[in-house]
């Protein structure tokens, strides 16, 4: 990671603006991506019917759960993705 952060401060400023933007970009989309799997799954598993236009009281706690543990699981393997990585950056 230190090698590839030496790298982008040595380019030109109008190149590290233009990665960092492509930077921006992937997370954003990552962050959409994320989020679409979340509504997609958890709807799917805790919604059974359209009879009102709100959730009963055992959709909406099937949502709240199934969010939390989606974003739980979220977090634990992007820290995991960091630990590996990091792995990697660091001499033995």
């Amino acid at each position: 990671m230190e090698r590839a952060s030496m790298e982008v401060a040595g380019m030109a400023e109008e190149d590290q603006q233009r990665i960092a933007g492509m930077i921006d970009a992937l997370q954003a989309r990552d962050s959409l991506r994320m989020y679409n799997a979340l509504v997609e799954r958890c709807f799917g598993h805790c919604v059974d019917s359209f009879r009102r236009k709100t959730l009963e009281k055992q959709e909406e706690t099937c949502v709240k759960r199934c969010a939390e543990k989606f974003l739980k699981h979220a977090m634990r393997v992007s820290m995991r993705f960091q630990e590996l990585n990091y792995d990697k950056v660091t001499p033995d």
